[in-house]
């Protein structure tokens, strides 16, 4: 009986939470598009397409603009009925300045969240006169109307579940905008659409063994990927001890899920993108209180954005190579489980003492770093996860912690960051955190070093990656989850990361 219940999770985890919305790219044909989005600058000027939208409607529309007091700052939207021969013009602020690969995005969610949720009505958006400086800036627009365009009511009665939205795009390049989209830019919906799912549904669902048959049904027929899930005897085999003790008070195993794409010549050592797969959160021993422990289903979206990711990148056929490891486990209490003051020995020898059980990423992180390493010999090596809490009191929703040995390197981030969208900012790595994760009993402590968390639990992971290496940490503990939407997403799992580490593989892609 419990084989098929769990058979039966798995596959209703397996199935896509919500399908991508409708997008198309063509010309404007004003007979028979009747609701129409439009971008205007601060000036509240009308000009390409949209001109002649408005000589359609006799000047009503720049009049209506005007009368209705309308500021057109960036993302502002305003819906007007009744100005014939269309049944509905919105019109939405671009601001002044000219448009960022990001702006561009949130002005594709903003178009998106102008329109009902469901494609039973086609909306038109019209592109042609945007003033950027990126090419096919309606690519970028449909992204984010993509991202936008989700929901997780799978769960829902059918008569409440939600249809995709249905967009034509107008542009002044309709064939390499359509390129843009379905070639590049659609995979990166897709790898943030199934990072969402993972991240949404109930722990029961997903857990390690079917977070990895749902990541291997998404890579299905996808060239030059390369798929190994390790299990507990060859963790056991490799002494992957810090990993193995997390696992041990679920009845679900714990699994390592690696992902290996060949873009690149043979020879080019890859980009490691390593995240943690907590598949549900309850702190183990150390017991998380009961408010808001059903938000730790999403402990698992640092590896859910290196499966997004990895979708993204090997989709699209990036010349590069990427390599994705998601150490899974579920942190549950148990007569088996581990417990404060018991010591963990890891797969690179050095033995942690377990201050909390509730500080169990940084030591799965801890044995999938050193594999990386040892197994890929990284050029850069990136790891990303849900880790504290201080983190998110320390940097609110607005930005994810990064941490890095390098401050060149942090800079570079940065960058990474502005350009895709998802904002990081540094933290330090002091010499002294080193110190303060020194234990009595053992090698390092895995918490109670006190302030600051989130630099400690990167100096944690940190004892695990050689100092020649590259190398970047990123705490999403923060942005993972939103309680109110922004312009690229709806409340709940954002995603986080995906955007980031895409843009990240495509600056050092060959």
């Amino acid at each position: 009986m419990i084989k098929f219940t769990l058979a039966a999770l798995t596959m209703l985890a397996s199935s896509m939470a919500h399908a991508l919305p409708n997008i198309q790219f063509s010309k404007l044909d004003l007979t028979q598009n009747k609701r129409l989005i439009i971008f205007v600058d601060n000036a509240n000027s009308l000009s390409g397409l949209a001109a002649q939208v408005n000589t359609k409607t006799n000047g009503q529309l720049q009049g209506a603009i005007e009368s209705a007091g309308f500021k057109s700052g960036f993302g502002k939207t305003q819906t007007f009925y009744g100005l014939a021969p269309f049944a509905q013009i919105t019109v939405i602020g671009t601001g002044s300045n000219a448009l960022t690969q990001a702006q561009l995005q949130d002005l594709g969610g903003y178009a998106a969240a102008s329109t009902p949720d469901n494609g039973k009505a086609q909306y038109a958006v019209i592109t042609d006169a945007l003033n950027t400086q990126v090419s096919t800036p309606s690519a970028w627009v449909a992204m984010g109307a993509g991202l936008r365009d989700y929901h997780f009511d799978k769960y829902k009665a059918q008569a409440k579940q939600s249809s995709p939205r249905n967009f034509v795009l107008h542009s002044s390049n309709v064939a390499a905008a359509t390129k843009k989209y379905s070639d590049d830019l659609k995979y990166m919906v897709q790898g943030v659409h199934l990072t969402r799912d993972m991240a949404s549904e109930p722990g029961k669902s997903i857990y390690p063994q079917s977070f990895v048959d749902r990541v291997k049904d998404a890579f299905d027929d996808i060239d030059n990927v390369d798929i190994k899930v390790m299990k507990v005897r060859e963790m056991k085999k490799r002494n992957m001890g810090a990993i193995l003790g997390v696992g041990l008070g679920s009845i679900h195993e714990p699994r390592m899920l690696v992902i290996n794409y060949r873009g690149g010549n043979k020879k080019d050592a890859p980009i490691t993108l390593v995240g943690k797969g907590i598949t549900f959160d309850t702190g183990g021993i150390s017991l998380k209180k009961n408010s808001g422990m059903w938000q730790m289903k999403s402990d698992l979206s640092g590896a859910a954005a290196v499966a997004g990711t990895m979708l993204a990148v090997a989709s699209r056929g990036e010349n590069v190579n990427v390599v994705g490891v998601m150490p899974l486990a579920e942190n549950m209490p148990a007569e088996d489980a581990i417990r404060p003051g018991d010591v963990l020995t890891t797969m690179q020898g050095t033995t942690i003492e377990i201050i909390s059980t509730d500080a169990e990423g940084r030591l799965l992180l801890a044995d999938a770093v050193r594999y990386a390493q040892d197994e890929f010999k990284p050029r850069m090596l990136v790891n990303i996860a849900t880790l504290t809490g201080s983190a998110a009191r320390a940097l609110s929703d607005e930005y994810a912690a990064m941490v890095t040995r390098d401050w060149s390197l942090a800079q570079n981030m940065m960058q990474v960051g502005e350009t895709s969208g998802e904002a990081v900012w540094p933290l330090p790595l002091h010499p002294n955190f080193f110190k303060q994760i020194k234990s009595d009993i053992a090698d390092i402590k895995n918490s109670g070093a006190g302030n600051p968390g989130a630099s400690i639990g990167a100096a944690v992971v940190a004892t695990f990656v050689d100092k020649d290496v590259p190398w970047v940490h990123l705490d999403i503990a923060g942005v993972d989850w939103l309680n109110q939407p922004i312009a690229v997403a709806p409340k709940g799992s954002q995603g986080w990361g995906v955007r980031f580490l895409d843009q990240l593989v495509r600056q050092n892609s060959n």
